[in-house]
């Protein structure tokens, strides 16, 4: 995550390549992507009931967000979709399995250049304070307008139509340049450019159309599919709510300000807090407290961060890295690299995720949702039991594979890697 400093004379802030998503009850741009609710397919083409159905229960499992994921820059000639289920049962929380994502694609024949993982990406070099118009993921996906002179990359969840030169994976507006979570793409593998390629018309969201050819698949028939289930048989839904998007800005580092002050389902750690101290030896909100919550410095970071921006529900820097809740649970030990710093290297992070299951090739750092989704999912249910993750993350397939046996012009469905930070993770100091 680059920082991008504002040139404003009496303004002090700056905004990052990562693309936030916040619950909004009325339209946006992006008419595909939204919050809760109930799914809705590709061409109409729903997935294998099996993919979304809880390991634990076996009953299919109610939706918590679905993504417009197409990155046109990147994966020209692809459409992309991600949705992300979890059971509503209490005795399979927390169970493996209790919470999965999947990605349902389609690749135009027209698209058939091979994913080379060869040579760095010019962007690599960009100045990171004046960004050059180059396409952004966030814009694309999210198909936002940069916040101040951030970048003029496009953003997938971006909610301004005004943009013409940004693409957002949550936008549905059509634009020139994909980027799913408004990320600035540091230095990158390159991803092949197609050499003819036409904007399709379908609506462009989340994720924009970026087309990553995946190797030839073997000649195999599609996996039997199991029906999708009638409403009457699924979960009770969610409430659902559009998603607006714009990058992230933050204020520039102030102990006085103690960002610590609002951090949405997360202060139960922080009830030992402090006064931030009145001087600026160490900016670090990890010496802000004592206490347990003093012994974990990432979820102190994770604390601060979100307190800038307290209503966000996601965070989207497709092949950035996530904000770790933990560093010693599943996705903290999956991400090393996050966990060291609060800001990327030029290059794509490296990760220890499982490569996709379908094609192999590795799955890189999509989007997270945020503990704020909870309030908004559980806004109007009584009781204290409800969810009790503190982030949700989400691992894609690079290469944006096609489920095996499926033709070209034609959708697949894919499940794809989730890691789970639970709430109790940050307690005893872990």
């Amino acid at each position: 995550m680059a920082l991008h400093d504002s040139d404003s004379s009496g303004e002090e802030y700056a905004t990052t390549n990562v693309m936030l998503g916040y619950a909004s009850e009325g339209p946006t741009d992006d008419i595909f992507s939204h919050l809760g609710g109930t799914p809705t397919w590709l061409d109409d083409e729903a997935p294998s009931a099996s993919l979304a159905t809880c390991k634990t229960c076996n009953s299919v499992m109610a939706l918590i967000l679905q993504l417009n994921g197409d990155l046109p820059e990147y994966l020209p000639n692809h459409e992309r979709k991600l949705h992300v289920f979890t059971c509503r049962k209490k005795p399979c929380r927390r169970k493996p399995g209790a919470i999965r994502a999947i990605r349902g694609t389609k690749i135009y024949a027209s698209a058939a250049k091979p994913f080379s993982h060869q040579n760095p990406t010019p962007m690599q070099n960009e100045s990171l304070k004046s960004p050059p118009p180059t396409p952004n993921l966030g814009d694309s996906i999210f198909n936002t307008k940069p916040t101040g002179q951030a970048n003029t990359n496009t953003n997938p969840f971006s909610t301004s139509s005004k943009s013409t030169t940004n693409a957002n994976p949550f936008s549905s507006t059509k634009t020139g340049n994909p980027t799913p979570y408004g990320q600035r793409v540091h230095s990158i593998d390159p991803l092949p450019t197609p050499t003819s390629h036409q904007q399709s018309p379908l609506h462009q969201s989340f994720a924009q159309k970026a087309r990553i050819s995946s190797p030839p698949f073997p000649s195999s028939c599609p996996r039997p599919r199991s029906p999708w289930p009638s409403p009457s048989l699924l979960p009770q839904p969610y409430p659902s709510y559009h998603l607006d998007a714009d990058y992230e800005t933050l204020d520039a580092p102030s102990p006085q300000s103690g960002p610590l002050s609002s951090t949405h389902n997360i202060s139960s750690t922080l009830s030992d807090s402090k006064d931030p101290p009145a001087t600026d030896e160490d900016d670090d909100p990890a010496n802000w407290l004592s206490g347990p919550a003093k012994a974990d410095r990432t979820f102190l970071r994770f604390a601060a961060r979100l307190a800038q921006n307290p209503e966000q529900v996601l965070r989207y820097e497709w092949r950035g890295q996530p904000l770790l809740y933990s560093k010693d649970d599943e996705v903290g030990k999956a991400f090393p690299s996050a966990s060291a710093s609060s800001t990327s290297s030029h290059r794509v992070p490296q990760n220890r995720i499982p490569n996709c299951t379908n094609c192999g090739a590795r799955r890189v750092f999509e989007f997270q949702l945020t503990p704020h989704a909870i309030s908004e999912l559980e806004r109007d249910e009584e009781g204290l039991e409800g969810m009790e993750w503190g982030t949700i993350v989400v691992g894609s397939c690079e290469k944006d594979c096609v489920e095996r046996g499926v033709e070209d012009g034609k959708v697949g469905w894919v499940e794809e890697w989730v890691g789970v930070s639970w709430e109790e993770s940050v307690k005893g100091g872990k």
